[in-house]
């Protein structure tokens, strides 16, 4: 079954780009690049729905994520 996450992309101030999966707690990574970055989180993604699917939890279905984009 694939599922489609909502994933977060920042850059940080060393220029690194840090893309976070906000539906799994603690499921993130980096990269030089957007899409390094993104390649990465979808890995770490993967994992982590492997660690819960171990530990028999299941992801809230009706989780849902508003991402909104401003500049200060």
């Amino acid at each position: 079954m694939k599922r489609v996450f909502p994933i977060i992309v920042e850059k940080d101030e060393d220029g690194f780009f840090v893309a976070t999966n906000p539906t799994l707690p603690g499921c993130y990574s980096q990269g030089k690049t957007m899409e390094e970055a993104l390649k990465n989180v979808q890995e770490v993604t993967e994992l982590c729905l492997e660690e819960l699917s171990v530990e028999d939890r299941e992801i809230e279905q009706d989780t849902q994520v508003s991402v909104h984009l401003i500049t200060a």
